[in-house]
C-alpha cells in the first residue's frame, strides 16, 4: 500500500547491512530519511535495520540478480511510490568467499596473471550491478522532486592519480578491484551526463582506506572517519553533479 506522505524522504542503500553502507544508512535515518537497507541475505539486513530503528527497513537485494533488483524496487514502489536517493554502495574486492588481505589481493589481481573468472565476479557486483540497480530504480527516482544517486567508489579508481610516478598506491592498482572502480567512475559520469537533463544528480565518492570486511579490516581509517565523505555527499541536496570526491576533497578522474 503506497504511503502518500510526500514530505518523507526515501532512500535505498545497497550493501547496507555492514561497513560504510551501514554507516550511511544510520546517518540518513538520523537525518529524517526512511532508509531501505539492501542486503543479499535478508536476515542480515533485518538485524541491521532493527539496530537503526523505526526509520530503517530491510529489503533483500542481490545486485547481481535482476529478479532480486526488480523485487526490491517493486517493494519500494508499492510502499512509497518514489525514491529520493539511491546509494550504490554494495561492492566486493575479490571473487572468493574467504577474506583476503591487500597483499594477497594484489598477488592474484595483477594484469599478467589475473583470472578472468575473478574479474567477472567482481565487476558483476561493482560495475554491472550498479548499472542494473540504477536503471531499475530510475522510474522511482524520476518521481522525486530532487533525486540523487551516489556511487561509492575508491581513490584507486583514479587513473590520473595512479598514473603519477609519485603515487604511493601505484602498486595497488590491479584489474580486479581497482579497475572495477575506474569503470564505476566512467559509469557514474555517463549517468550524470544523461540524467543532468532531468535534474537528477549523480556523484562518485571514496571513503578512503577504511577498515572494513572489503580489505579484511586492514584499512588505516576507522569506519567512522572513512564514512564521513560518503555521508556528506549522500546528505548534500544542493551540491554539484558528475563529481568525484574523497576524504580530502575533489579527486581527479
Amino acid at each position: 500500500m503506497e504511503n502518500r506522505n510526500h514530505n518523507q524522504l526515501i532512500a535505498l542503500v545497497t550493501g547496507a547491512n555492514q561497513g560504510v553502507g551501514n554507516e550511511i544508512a544510520k546517518a540518513l535515518a538520523a537525518n529524517g530519511y526512511l532508509v531501505y537497507l539492501g542486503s543479499r541475505k535478508l536476515a542480515n539486513g533485518e538485524k541491521a535495520a532493527a539496530e537503526i530503528g523505526n526509520n530503517a527497513k530491510a529489503v533483500q537485494l542481490d545486485v547481481t540478480r535482476q529478479e532480486s533488483i526488480d523485487a526490491a524496487i517493486a517493494k519500494i514502489a508499492g510502499e512509497y511510490g518514489r525514491l529520493d536517493l539511491l546509494v550504490n554502495n554494495a561492492g566486493i574486492s575479490h571473487g572468493g568467499p574467504a577474506p583476503k588481505d591487500p597483499e594477497e589481493l594484489m598477488r592474484t589481481g595483477r594484469a599478467v596473471n589475473v583470472s578472468l573468472d575473478e574479474v567477472r565476479i567482481v565487476w558483476e557486483t561493482n560495475v554491472f550491478g550498479v548499472i542494473a540497480v540504477t536503471q531499475t530504480a530510475l522510474p522511482l527516482l524520476r518521481k522525486s522532486s530532487a533525486a540523487r544517486i551516489v556511487n561509492v567508489s575508491s581513490g584507486l579508481g583514479s587513473l590520473t592519480w595512479i598514473s603519477d610516478p609519485e603515487c604511493w598506491a601505484r602498486e595497488n592498482f590491479g584489474i580486479v578491484y581497482a579497475a572495477s572502480k575506474t569503470a564505476l567512475n566512467a559509469v557514474t559520469l555517463a549517468f550524470a551526463l544523461e540524467l543532468e537533463k532531468e535534474g537528477i544528480k549523480v556523484n562518485a565518492t571514496s571513503p578512503g582506506y577504511t577498515a572494513t570486511a572489503l580489505n579484511n579490516f586492514h584499512g588505516t581509517d576507522s569506519l567512522e572517519v572513512g564514512s564521513r565523505e560518503p555521508i556528506r555527499v549522500a546528505l548534500e541536496t544542493d551540491g554539484p553533479t558528475g563529481g568525484f570526491t574523497g576524504p580530502d576533497g575533489k579527486l581527479p578522474w
